[in-house]
Parts: structure tokens; C-alpha cells; sequence
């Protein structure tokens, strides 16, 4: 748990620092263009520094250790400020880049310089590869770890940090383009539409981003259980264990960023000891926790299989 913390913290500072260079740049070349795609793209930067911001509470609030009044950890506080952070993007960054390409639009301002817009374009498109490839380093690792595809793994990851950097990169690296795009449509055609058309086009962007991650957060919020695949090699586990007769019930959750509470109603054989019983519920949690590192919790319940007389 506390590698997986450390790599997104990681992720989540390179990220930060990235996001906060190219915002002040974008906005002085906006300024001096008038351009609103650039000044969206501004907005977007900005936007995503305070993302990257909410993003570090989270890795740090996350990997508090269990205490008195919090036994189960601090993993949920995560999820909160992970979805704070995806509101932050919702209201920052795509509200203000629809409401000023709409202006752009119903007003025709024209635009200035371009210059330095290309240039900070082009040095944006860089820095948000290089987080993005940072990001995306430590998605295939993960995905090796767990012997999946990368795509899969960033659809039920628990690390909303990860997903978070990752969702909001791509979206930054699909947003320079289309300013860019933006740009040279009203250099050639003359017109501010499609600089506006262009601001519109990366608001719209940035709240599909924003509600996926703010329904990915509050389903891990109010309780989301582990992937599929996990639960089938939970329950594999349990009835590998030679005094395991049934799995009457077998309940999981996510309590944190890649941290997974496993509760299960076990039906023993009718021969095994109390002794017994108790060695495989230790061998149990012990086989769990080897093969599914995600697994910080065990709770195993005795309960007879209610069968037909």
C-alpha cells in the first residue's frame, strides 16, 4: 500500500508541476492573441493545478494509518477528495471554457498575434506527454501486477489518484489540439468562430472527464465492491482450502486506493475441529493476502450451509 502511494504521489507532483508552468504560459499568450481557446486552455491548466492540488490531499490523506475512531483506515478520504478534485475540473476549467467560447462566438472579437500561441501549444503538447507517459509508466506496471490489460485496469482501478492524472492528461493532450486546430481555422477563415467553436469544444471535453471520474469516486465512496476477476480468485481461494465444505456468502469492498476488505459466511466439514477450523481461517487470510496484495482486511464468518431436510 505504501508503494502504490508513493508512485502516485509521485504522479500526481510531476503532473502538478506541469500543469502549473504551461497555465501561466498559455494565459500570457492568450492574452496577447485574444485568443478563447487559448484562454480555455489556460483555464484548463489552472483548473488542473488545483486538481493536482486535491490530488495530494488525497494520496496523503489516504495513506493515514488505522486509528481508534477510524479502524478500517483512511482509504475513503481519498475517494472524497478525489471527486472534489473532478468537481474542481467540472466548474474551473469546462465551465468557464464553454461560457467564454460562446462569447467569442456572439461577440467576433479578432484575433491578435498567434505567435506565441503555437509556441506555447507545442511546448504544452511536451509537458503533458511527458506526465501523461509518467502516468501511463505506472498504469502497465500496475496492469503487470495484476496480469490484466492496461485499458481494464484504468476502467476499475481503485487508485483515483492514477486515474484521475491519466483522464485529465489525455484530456489536456485532445484539448491542445483542437485549440490548435481552433486557431488555425480563424487564421485562415478570418473568423472567430472557429476560435470559439474550438473554447466550446474543450469545455465539453473537460465535463465528460469531469462526470466520469466524479461517478467513478462516488461509486468507490458509497461502498463499491472489487473487480469481478478478484472476487472469482477470492472465492477460489476459500474452497482450495481442504476443510472449506461451501462459500455461502462472500462480501467485498474497496476501503481505499487499491485496498480491499474481504468478508465471507464459510460453511466448514462437519469434521473439522474447532482448532481445525481456526488453522484455516489463518491459512486462509495468510493465501489471500499473498496472492492478492490489495487485500488488507479478512473477516471469516462459520455458517452452516442451510440445507433442504
Amino acid at each position: 500500500m505504501g508503494q502504490k502511494s508513493g508512485e502516485s504521489l509521485v504522479t500526481v507532483l510531476v503532473a502538478g508541476a506541469a500543469n502549473l508552468t504551461i497555465a501561466l504560459a498559455k494565459l500570457v499568450a492568450g492574452l496577447i492573441g485574444g485568443s478563447a481557446a487559448m484562454l480555455s486552455e489556460a483555464a484548463h491548466s489552472a483548473a488542473d493545478t488545483v486538481t493536482e492540488l486535491l490530488l495530494l490531499v488525497s494520496v496523503r490523506r489516504a495513506g493515514k494509518p488505522p486509528d481508534r475512531r477510524h479502524p478500517f483506515g483512511y482509504g475513503k478520504a481519498g475517494f472524497f477528495w478525489a471527486m472534489m478534485a473532478a468537481v474542481a475540473t467540472l466548474v474551473g476549467g469546462a465551465g468557464f471554457s464553454v461560457t467564454h467560447g460562446i462569447h467569442q462566438i456572439s461577440t467576433g472579437e479578432k484575433l491578435g498575434n498567434l505567435t506565441p500561441s503555437y509556441v506555447v501549444l507545442a511546448v504544452s503538447f511536451v509537458i503533458e506527454g511527458i506526465s501523461f507517459t509518467k502516468a501511463y509508466s505506472q498504469l502497465r506496471a500496475e496492469a503487470g501486477r495484476y496480469k490484466v490489460h492496461p485499458a481494464r485496469l484504468v476502467r476499475i482501478t481503485s487508485d483515483t489518484a492514477l486515474k484521475a492524472v491519466l483522464f485529465e492528461d489525455a484530456a489536456a493532450l485532445v484539448g491542445l489540439v483542437i485549440a490548435a486546430l481552433g486557431l488555425v481555422g480563424s487564421q485562415w477563415s478570418g473568423s472567430a468562430l472557429w476560435d470559439g467553436a474550438a473554447s466550446v469544444a474543450i469545455g465539453l471535453l473537460l465535463l465528460v472527464v469531469a462526470l466520469i471520474l466524479i461517478q467513478s469516486n462516488l461509486s468507490l465512496l458509497i461502498g463499491q465492491a472489487a473487480p469481478r476477476q478478484i472476487e472469482v480468485g477470492i472465492r477460489a481461494v476459500l474452497l482450495a482450502q481442504p476443510e472449506v465444505e461451501d462459500v455461502v456468502e462472500l462480501l467485498t469492498m474497496m476501503i481505499g486506493p487499491g485496498s480491499i476488505m474481504v468478508a465471507a459466511k464459510i460453511d466448514f466439514r462437519d469434521d473439522a475441529s474447532a482448532a481445525g477450523v481456526e488453522i484455516a481461517c489463518d491459512e486462509v487470510d495468510r493465501r489471500l493476502r499473498d496472492r492478492f496484495p490489495g487485500v488488507d482486511l479478512v473477516f471469516l464468518d462459520p455458517t452452516p450451509t442451510r440445507r433442504q431436510p
